[in-house]
């Protein structure tokens, strides 16, 4: 009788030696300099800068060295002495480029001068800076302002993403799509009408007080691997971690501590989930709802009997709105479809809810594992149900909590990077600036994505980030690119949307966050606001890539200058000789947020947003906390309806040596891959099912039949401990697997975390 493959699952601990030398290996690999290893101590400190990836809280009393692997990764990544010169791109044209990787292209190092691709010789030449913003600005002139998108990734300062969404308003658009779109935008729509506001609930102060966390759909130890220090401590006390993820990651089962010398020393580890649920892919709701369903009927059997209420009903009645109807919804679920959807026994489910029970203050996390789904939004909304249950939001100890990911992504939608002509102060806006702000909503990113293929869209400009790698529908997405009029993409180093481009094409390459940015009246600072809504000072500490670098924020003004007509309201190079008058213009726009802002961000530790919920006032329409209902179990319709047995669920992931379309290496020892990126993940039962073998090479096809065939070539199967009838695979190589209409209802975030697909082995296999 076959038996199934053994798993490729590494049991090693977050953090601990592997991370240690990891951050060895890539100093070497970037030969970077002395210079840019001291400048990791100043990481994430009061009087340094803000850590270039991920975007998790910084303490104001920080470790000796506050920065993770994949934090370091980003700062050596940065500051490499490796430089893409002018000399070679005269020696490659952008043909010869489209066939390298991610990390080759990248891997050439930091972009030195500005470029403009050439057609006759299908290569990028250098150009002045005064040249291009000219050319620039005379196209942008001639466009009618509709047709134009303004991207932002994640990583723009909040000085540099206020001038940004101010040049494309006074422009006339509202086409302000950025990173978000990708991933937390399902959290932006869903808390408003849960709890009033956009973002989580708990800072860090909140992990101190905590008595129980939940996790959900997030990988701590890759992406946000600071976090663990508040884990760690948790788990010192005693506080139960339950854990709900469809993969085991290492981050969520051990931690071994590098600034611990006992724990390094003597290969000592901390356990931080207490329970592990291994949900079944698109199964969150459904796990969700059955805990609530056994909480409710707890708390009916404590009435029954006269025990203590299990539910909160002192702040259910007080400030909440919806109960009744949530009951209902809960009760119609039965426990059969609760746990086929889930992929979890009711046991689990009852378990997690008696330790719910028994908390006062916890902690629910989440991560993409939620909102990139096509019920996204519900998905956040039914873990707000569970924490509105038992009053834990609004008190110390507890709360809800989205990791962002990018590291100043929440940041540059709080200073007005936004599609929804709603969310942006307009009218304070006009009347400042003395121009007449655009009133239509803009485009999002899956409708900025429609645009370039229905070919609506004529021009994008990219403040960072790779566009083109990053959505979905990779392939439908190039072709059309290639369509628009002009392409400007503001960069640090080469990627592969610079090289997918429009008929005119500029490369503009900016400052780095780490580098010491010198305007007229001396060294600038910048802002970014973490996953905690907390903004925090950040100064760069190394010498700049080249003489002939801009800062983003000098950048976005002098575009602006060139295409917008003279006004003495926008004195542009005013703003950017000073960057503290830009943080004066946030303050007067901004006041509720950013009144004192210049004095207040030298506070150490930063200084907070307004925090409504977490006192228990709640701006939303009816004045209330609401429970909200989903349509039903099925997070992923597109996936549940198929009734073809040979249907897999797809969720696209990162390695452990990546942050978003940056990859270090091809390596990813938390999952034992080593040398590829092209490979599947199955569990080793479904191997037996479906007549594959571990190692065979798969095309994988999106299963969904609307007259575009999308498949993904050359995939090695992988056997790994993944519930039955799910896949894993690396994004973003199996972007082009999603449909562009695959996406969450009402946030358009792409739903890569639930793809319906087939596999079809090799021939060559």
């Amino acid at each position: 009788m076959n038996k199934p493959p053994p798993t490729h699952d590494v049991e090693i601990p977050a953090g601990g030696w592997g991370s240690a030398k990891a951050t060895l290996s890539i100093f070497q690999q970037e030969h970077a300099s002395l210079a840019a290893g001291k400048a990791i101590l100043k990481q994430n400190k009061q009087e340094g800068f803000t850590c270039v990836s991920c975007s998790w809280a910084k303490p104001a009393h920080p470790h000796s060295i506050e920065a993770c692997e994949n934090g370091i990764k980003a700062t050596a990544w940065e500051l490499t002495s490796k430089r893409n010169t002018p000399e070679f791109f005269a020696a490659h044209s952008v043909t010869e480029l489209l066939s390298w990787s991610d990390l080759e292209l990248e891997d050439e190092g930091r972009l030195t001068e500005p470029l403009r691709w050439d057609a006759t010789s299908d290569k990028y030449v250098p150009v002045s800076w005064n040249d291009a913003f000219a050319d620039i600005g005379t196209r942008l002139q001639k466009l009618a302002p509709e047709t134009v998108v303004f991207y932002t990734s994640g990583r723009a300062s909040l000085e540099a993403s206020f001038l940004y969404q101010l040049f494309a308003r006074v422009y006339g658009t509202n086409n302000l799509p950025d990173s978000s779109n990708m991933c937390h935008e399902s959290t932006s729509v869903a808390l408003p009408q849960t709890i009033g506001v956009g973002i989580g609930t708990v800072d860090l102060d909140d992990f101190k007080h905590t008595d129980c966390i939940f996790f959900f759909g997030q990988n701590v130890g890759t992406n946000s691997p600071r976090m663990l220090h508040q884990l760690q401590e948790a788990r010192e006390r005693d506080v139960p971690i339950i854990t709900f993820n469809p993969l085991r990651e290492r981050g969520l089962v051990s931690f071994r501590n590098p600034l611990s010398v006992s724990q390094m020393a003597l290969g000592l580890e901390t356990q931080i989930s207490t329970r592990y649920n291994q949900v079944r892919v698109g199964g969150d709701i459904a796990a969700v709802t059955g805990i609530c369903k056994a909480l409710l009927a707890a708390d009916d059997q404590a009435m029954g009997s006269g025990a203590p209420r299990v539910l909160d009903v002192e702040f259910i009645d007080e400030h909440t709105h919806g109960l009744d109807e949530f009951r209902q919804y809960v009760s119609s679920c039965a426990w059969e479809q609760i746990e086929t959807e889930s992929g979890l026994p009711r046991v689990a489910l009852e378990d997690a809810a008696n330790e719910y029970a028994r908390a006062n203050r916890v902690m629910a996390i989440y991560g993409m594992g939620l909102t990139q789904h096509r019920r996204g939004v519900e998905a956040v909304q039914m873990l707000t149900n569970l924490l509105l249950l038992r009053g834990n939001i609004g008190k110390p100890g507890a709360g809800i909590c989205p990791v962002r990911g990018h590291s100043n992504v929440q940041g540059q939608r709080t200073v007005g990077i936004t599609e929804k002509p709603e969310l942006a102060p307009l009218d304070k806006l006009e009347e400042r600036y003395g121009f007449k702000a655009p009133r239509d909503k803009g485009l999002n990113t899956v409708e900025t994505c429609q645009g370039v293929i229905a070919g609506s869209v004529k021009a994008f400009i990219g403040l960072g980030g790779n566009f083109v790698r990053a959505v979905p529908d990779t392939d439908c997405i190039e072709a059309g690119w290639r369509g628009l009029e002009l392409t400007v993409q503001i960069a640090t180093k080469l990627n592969r949307s610079h090289l997918v481009h429009g008929r005119v094409a500029y490369l503009l390459p900016c400052l780095g966050r780490i580098e010491i940015d010198r305007q007229l009246s001396g060294e600038q600072s910048v802002t970014t606001e973490d996953s905690t809504g907390v903004m925090h000072p950040s100064s760069g500490v190394a010498a700049p890539a080249s003489e002939h670098l801009l800062s983003e924020t000098a950048i976005v003004a002098g575009l602006a200058k060139a295409t917008l007509p003279a006004n003495a309201a926008l004195p542009w190079e005013h703003w950017v000789a000073d960057y503290s008058r830009i943080r004066d213009e946030i303050a007067a726009i901004y006041a509720e947020i950013f009144h004192d802002f210049n004095e207040r961000r030298e506070s150490q530790g930063g200084f907070r947003r307004p925090m409504p919920a977490a006192q228990r006032v709640w701006k939303t329409k009816n004045g209330k906390a609401n429970f909200i209902a989903p349509e039903g179990l099925v997070e992923d319709p597109d996936v549940a309806q198929s009734d073809d047995p040979d249907v897999l669920r797809l969720m696209t992931m990162r390695s452990d040596d990546q942050f978003n379309t940056t990859v270090y290496t091809l390596n990813d020892r938390f999952r034992g891959v080593e040398g590829t990126r092209r490979v599947i993940f199955m569990n080793p039962t479904d191997f037996l099912q479906f007549g594959f073998a571990d190692g065979d090479m798969v095309s994988v096809f999106t299963a969904v039949s609307d007259g575009v065939q999308r498949v993904v070539k050359d995939m090695r199967l992988t056997a790994y401990d993944i519930p039955k009838g799910c896949l894993a695979g690396y994004y973003p190589e199996c972007n082009p697997l999603i449909p562009l209409w695959h996406h969450a209802k009402s946030s358009f975030v792409p739903a890569a975390k639930s793809i319906p697909v087939r596999l079809v082995k090799s021939v060559s296999s």
